[in-house]
């Protein structure tokens, strides 16, 4: 028995092993590399390169644009996540719920944004927000011709930040939506037929039999919704924005990316990637702890 039992244990590692290897070298490395870097002032390409400790981050404390950046940061992931469950949620429970004609098209139609490009979504809605002669604005138009003349939508610091929102939200709606589409659709009839002849409405329904038992779902796209938003706001920030106006649209990535590349300043890029790795860390534990609720069972 030992020694079948010893060939077992060589053969699972065996198999476990590829896997090991890759995740060794091309994330656990990298993330170690990053640590390593941010203690030290170099340019990137330099041979020479200058311990510093914790001086970046020292630096960072006090650094006025990476605070802005931070803010923008929590700002997107607050306004997408909260809009994007909201909506992703009640879509998925009318397209599961309700049966009308031509479901499977609207199915479709939501999950398109999902596997557009990025740059190509970024392209949409440059044109969209286009202020002389982007759609928002025309349509704007028809309703107040004189008050909605010329909006920049990209080019005014006080709402550029939340046009990006409004572009990640419609982006990721329909992804998020099949998940819990996916989830609701395990809920077994009988559960709404029995509360339906207790009276129980629609709205009831979904907040007392939806929601609770595709709790588990929703706690697992948390997670996603922190780590997607700040991968993917800083792909639209650099097609849409560039950081402007003014940095009014500077991300934790797009900033890091101009300081350790532009800037000539590798290690402070570096000691950024490390905050935006711990804070995305904290983050998401912090959400696993405030959603962790007793799993119900039909």
């Amino acid at each position: 028995m030992t020694g079948s039992n010893s060939a077992r244990t060589r053969f699972i590692w065996l198999c476990l092993s590829p896997a090991v290897i890759l995740m060794a070298i091309f994330m656990l490395y990298p993330v170690v590399s990053v640590f390593q870097m941010s203690l030290y002032k170099w340019g990137g390409y330099s041979p020479d390169k200058q311990f510093v400790g914790l001086d970046n981050f020292k630096i960072l404390a006090g650094d006025m644009n990476f605070i802005r950046s931070f803010q923008n940061t929590i700002l997107l992931i607050v306004v997408v996540t909260v809009f994007t469950l909201a909506f992703a949620l009640v879509f998925a429970a009318i397209l599961t719920r309700v049966k009308f004609k031509g479901i499977g098209l609207f199915r479709v139609i939501f999950y398109i944004p999902n596997i557009l490009s990025i740059v190509v979504i970024s392209a949409m809605f440059s044109a969209i927000y286009d202020p002389t002669q982007g759609l928002l604005n025309s349509f704007l138009r028809l309703f107040h011709p004189a008050n909605w003349a010329g909006i920049q939508w990209l080019g005014n610091e006080k709402i550029v930040i939340f046009s990006l929102a409004i572009t990640l939200i419609w982006q990721a709606i329909g992804y998020y939506m099949v998940m819990y589409m996916s989830s609701m659709a395990s809920i077994p009839e009988d559960l709404y037929e029995s509360s339906a002849l207790d009276g129980a409405g629609v709205l009831k329904q979904f907040f007392s039999i939806t929601l609770p038992l595709t709790w588990s779902t929703i706690r697992t796209t948390l997670t996603f919704f922190v780590i997607s938003t700040i991968n993917l706001s800083f792909l639209l920030v650099t097609a849409m924005t560039g950081g402007g106006p003014n940095g009014s649209t500077e991300v934790f990535l797009s900033y890091m990316y101009k300081q350790a590349n532009t800037n000539s300043a590798y290690g402070y890029g570096m000691a950024i990637g490390v905050v935006v790795f711990g804070f995305s860390f904290i983050l998401s534990a912090v959400l696993q702890a405030i959603t962790k609720r007793d799993i119900y069972e039909f």
